[in-house]
């Protein structure tokens, strides 16, 4: 942890000798990346302080993607309602899939649930303190 605390701090004071080194000398679109990096530091290197956070949204992106390629197969949602029942399944389908649940066994509760005027299935998983 030391050794990695050192490298992060080490690497920022080298990051913003080089963003003053060259902000007077880079035109304007790169000189508003550099004041971007200079001014909102916390949350660009928001990861280095914090290594549980991945510093990349791959993961995000991965989930997006079964809701992006069924829009681009199915042409859309005709309407807004439509649009927000087709984000919740997706939402359901990708969450049991993150959790290496069963969709269809968890589709299969839910409709149980409501047909028995049972206690719904949970997608948030409870953690005991």
């Amino acid at each position: 942890q030391l050794t990695y605390d050192t490298w992060a701090e080490d690497f920022k004071i080298r990051l913003n000798q080089a963003l003053a080194t060259w902000l007077n000398q880079v035109g304007y679109a790169a000189g508003l990346l550099l004041k971007s990096l200079r001014d909102k530091a916390q949350q660009w290197w928001y990861f280095l302080d914090h290594p549980s956070v991945p510093p990349d949204n791959n993961l995000a992106e991965r989930s997006l993607r079964l809701a992006v390629t069924k829009r681009k197969v199915s042409g859309g949602s005709r309407s807004m309602k439509r649009f927000e029942e087709t984000a919740n399944l997706l939402s359901v389908i990708q969450t049991c899939r993150f959790q290496a649940r069963s969709v269809m066994a968890f589709f299969r509760e839910a409709i149980s649930a409501h047909s028995c005027d049972l206690a719904r299935p949970e997608l948030i998983p409870f953690f005991q303190t």
